[in-house]
C-alpha cells in the first residue's frame, strides 16, 4: 500500500537530516494518514479510505463524503478518488430513476 492521500493526493516528501556539525543525510517525511471509514449518504454504507488528517479535514469542511467528490473537478481527485465518485455519480442517477 502507498505512503499517499486517496483524497489529497498528499505523499512523502525528501530532505536532509542536518546534525550540529552540519553533516546531511537523506531522510523521508512521511504524511499522516489515518484509515477512517467515512459515511457515503448516496451510497448508503460506510467508505474505508487512507487519508491524512489534512484530507479528512478537507472532507469535513466541505460537508463530507458525498458533497466533497461531487464538487472537487475529476483533474484535482487522485485517481481512487476519481473511481469514488464514479460509484456515487451511478448511485445517484439510479436514485433519480426510481423516484421519477
Amino acid at each position: 500500500m502507498s505512503r499517499r492521500c486517496q483524497i489529497t493526493g498528499k505523499g512523502v516528501l525528501t530532505g536532509n537530516n542536518v546534525s550540529h556539525a552540519n553533516n546531511k543525510s537523506r531522510r523521508r517525511y512521511l504524511p499522516n494518514l489515518q484509515e477512517t471509514s467515512l459515511l457515503s449518504d448516496i451510497l448508503g454504507s460506510a467508505v474505508r479510505l487512507r487519508l491524512s488528517t489534512n484530507g479528512i479535514r478537507t472532507v469535513e469542511h466541505n460537508g463530507g463524503l458525498d458533497a466533497f467528490l461531487l464538487s472537487t473537478p475529476n483533474r484535482k481527485l487522485p485517481l481512487e478518488a476519481q473511481a469514488l465518485k464514479r460509484r456515487i455519480l451511478r448511485a445517484q442517477e439510479k436514485k433519480a430513476v426510481a423516484a421519477a
